[in-house]
Parts: structure tokens; C-alpha cells; sequence
């Protein structure tokens, strides 16, 4: 009996020694084969994670526009489904480049949309020529932010917006380098535009109007459209300022014939016949505009391509190019008035800045009601539906007049 087992315990360590001695063999085998294999060696590939670099590049609206609506059906802007595919096996590999080009943040979910400027404003130049739309159309309010970076002023904004989705798109043009959360807030996120440096003073401060007024024109939805600051704050509840500027027969460019260095003297004679010293007008850069005078603008080359190549520092075209458009081509349209109150009483190229300690009652009500202007041809104490410059220490005491004041 003690023979028949050891006899078995010794056929099974032979067992378990044949089955070690076959997986070393074949774990060799396999270290050979593997080193044996070039490193470059990739000729079938069953499927690729890659896509290719230029054919990423030359898709055009791979982020599809989403405006706020309060209903999804509501959405102007039908959904788009690209599939991007790979047929070829082939690395697609790229000689070293100077970069020569402004950096800026990778396209990401952040951006409203990644089109070119000449495929923006080609689309954004289209015309419906049936006026009655196949949706719930509600008109809306673009809010067009020309910043730097940040907004330090929204959480002003957004208690302003708070309970009207759906009557408003948000537009932020910031320059292109800037990296981070414009604001924290959710009706910002998202709403950001490709951008270019802007320069005070120079035609990419028009070139980035332009680009804000075509990417808002993008929803049919948008029909009054303000250009804004990070330094702006508004003076109204959202309700008033609504109502004010949907309701007006008018739109707001300050526009208005000044003698002297800073109006006239900033003319160029190369600009004629073109654009005549009598033609030429000055006013805010801060407007509103319809969207009639929104696509007039976007589609001009006639007269931009002049301010473009002639009106350089210390011709500041962003004070003279849509006002002198306007007087031009359409002066009835236009009340001439700016609808942002600016400061201007201590003198210099800037106007005045408030702090927190400049804050008061008595000063927003000045600004709310300080003056008399037309609207709709009736007289009115409400001209200005907008201020600045406020800077970001004074965004608590603003919050905390709002309610008294502002009505928000």
C-alpha cells in the first residue's frame, strides 16, 4: 500500500516538473520572438484612437452653438453630427515650424465655437428669407463682454440674469492667451469666442466688435445687441432693461461732428472720397445696435478696409468707425445717443474709475436719472442703461445697494 503511493506522488512531481520545464521553454520562445521584432514595425493597424492632425484642422464648426433657450426645441442653431474617421494607416508626421501665431488655450468645451474669422463671418452674414420661423421664437438680448481675462464683476451679472433664461445670450471675447474661468457662474460657462490680441487703439479693437456681433448674430433668436466691459454694470433690473431696449424704434451709437485734435483733427485725408472730413463723426465705443445695423456691420467692405489701412494711433477706430458708418449710410436709424454713462469730468484719455468708496445711493441715482434725452420721440430721464468704469473692490458695496437701487 505505502509503494502505490509513493508511486503516485512520484508521477505527479514528474507531471508538475514537465509542465514547469514546457512554460520556461515557451517563455523564451516568446522573449525571443518579441525582441526579434523592429520597433517601427506597425504595418496593420484594425483600428486608430488618432485623429489626424490636418484633417482635425480643417474642420470647420466641430463645437456646435449652443444658446441659452429655455426650451431645447427651441434652439436656433439645428445639431450638427461630424464623424471624424481615419482610412489610413499611414503616421501623419509634420516638419518642426517656427511658431509665429499668438499662443492660445487648446479648443475645448469652454469655447462657444472654433471658426475661423472668415468662416464666421461668412456664416454669420446669412439672411432667412422666409420671416416666419419653424420654432417658438423668442427674442433675445446679446450681452457681448470685451475683456481682458476675467469678469470681477459677476457676481453682479449673474444675480442680474438670475430667472430670465431664455431672453438673453452671453458673448465673451477675451484676449486670446488668457487661460483660466472667465466666471465661475453658470450662464458664463461656455460662452467664451476665438479671439485675437486686442490693442487699445488699434483696428483689433473693431476687428474684435466684429467678431462678438458675428458670433451673436449666429442665433436667429438675438435681436438688440450690447457691446459691454468688464468695468460695466447695469443700472436697471434685467425686466427694465428688456423691455427698454426691445421696445425701442432705435438704435444707440453715440455719434456726433467734434472740432479740434481728439474729433476732426484725427481725420485722414487718404481716406477720401471714400469717407469725407464732412462724414466723419466721433462717439462711444460702448453701442447698441439692432440686428439690421449688427449685419450691416459684419458684411461692410467699404468702409472698414479704409478705417483698416488709414486710421491708425492717434486716430482711435473704435470711437470713429461705426458712428461714421452709421452717419453715413444710416442716420435715421440711429438715436446718436450711448446708453453707458462714462465719467469724463476729471479730463485724460480714460474716464473715471469707482471704487467702493465712490459707491453710493446718491450716485447711482445720478446715473439712473441725471440727465433728460429722447426715447420712442417722447422725453425720458432714463438715457443710460449702463455704467462704468467700476473696478473690482467696488463689487460688494454694489451688491449690497442692488436690491435699493437697482431692483435685482
Amino acid at each position: 500500500m505505502k509503494k502505490d503511493i509513493r508511486q503516485m506522488h512520484l508521477k505527479t512531481l514528474s507531471l508538475y516538473f514537465l509542465i514547469l520545464v514546457c512554460g520556461i521553454g515557451l517563455g523564451v520562445t516568446l522573449i525571443f520572438c518579441l525582441y526579434s521584432i523592429p520597433l517601427n514595425s506597425k504595418q496593420k493597424q484594425f483600428f486608430s484612437l488618432e485623429v489626424p492632425y490636418n484633417n482635425f484642422q480643417h474642420q470647420s464648426g466641430l463645437n456646435p452653438i449652443n444658446p441659452q433657450v429655455t426650451n431645447q426645441k427651441d434652439s436656433t442653431t439645428p445639431p450638427t453630427n461630424i464623424a471624424v474617421t481615419n482610412t489610413s494607416s499611414k503616421r501623419v508626421t509634420e516638419e518642426p515650424k517656427e511658431v509665429s501665431e499668438t499662443p492660445r488655450p487648446a479648443a475645448s468645451s469652454a469655447f462657444l465655437h472654433s471658426m475661423t474669422d472668415e468662416e464666421l463671418f461668412w456664416r454669420a452674414s446669412m439672411v432667412p428669407r422666409i420671416r416666419k420661423t419653424p420654432f417658438k421664437k423668442v427674442p433675445k438680448v446679446a450681452f457681448m463682454f470685451l475683456v481682458r481675462g476675467r469678469l470681477p464683476l459677476s457676481p453682479l451679472w449673474a444675480r442680474f440674469f438670475r430667472g430670465y433664461n431664455g431672453f438673453y445670450s452671453i458673448y465673451v471675447h477675451t484676449q486670446p492667451y488668457f487661460v483660466g474661468e472667465v466666471a465661475p457662474e453658470p450662464m458664463f460657462q461656455g460662452r467664451r469666442i476665438p479671439s485675437e490680441v486686442v490693442t487699445w487703439g488699434e483696428i483689433s479693437m473693431v476687428e474684435a466688435e466684429r467678431r462678438l456681433l458675428a458670433s451673436a448674430l449666429l442665433d436667429f433668436s438675438n435681436e438688440r445687441f450690447v457691446l459691454l466691459s468688464e468695468a460695466c454694470i447695469p443700472l436697471y433690473n434685467f425686466s427694465t432693461i428688456y423691455s427698454y431696449l426691445i421696445n425701442s424704434r432705435k438704435t444707440f451709437v453715440e455719434c456726433y461732428d467734434q472740432d479740434g485734435p481728439v474729433g476732426r483733427g484725427r481725420y485722414e485725408h487718404n481716406m477720401e472720397p471714400v469717407v469725407t472730413l464732412k462724414q466723419w463723426r466721433k462717439g462711444s465705443q460702448w453701442f447698441e445696435v439692432d440686428r439690421h445695423l449688427a449685419l450691416e456691420v459684419i458684411c461692410d467692405k467699404k468702409y472698414y478696409p479704409v478705417f483698416r489701412d488709414y486710421c491708425k494711433p492717434a486716430c482711435y477706430s473704435d470711437e470713429h468707425y461705426i458712428p461714421t458708418l452709421l452717419n453715413i449710410e444710416f442716420p435715421m436709424e440711429n438715436s446718436d445717443r450711448t446708453l453707458t454713462y462714462v465719467d469724463w469730468s476729471k479730463g485724460g484719455p480714460h474716464p473715471y474709475k469707482f471704487g467702493k468708496w465712490e459707491v453710493t445711493v446718491g450716485l447711482l441715482k445720478h446715473m439712473q436719472n441725471g440727465t433728460q434725452c429722447m426715447y420712442n420721440g417722447e422725453p425720458t430721464r432714463v438715457c443710460f442703461l449702463f455704467a462704468r468704469k467700476f473696478i473690482p473692490s467696488s463689487l460688494f458695496r454694489l451688491l449690497e445697494l442692488a436690491p435699493e437701487v437697482m431692483h435685482f
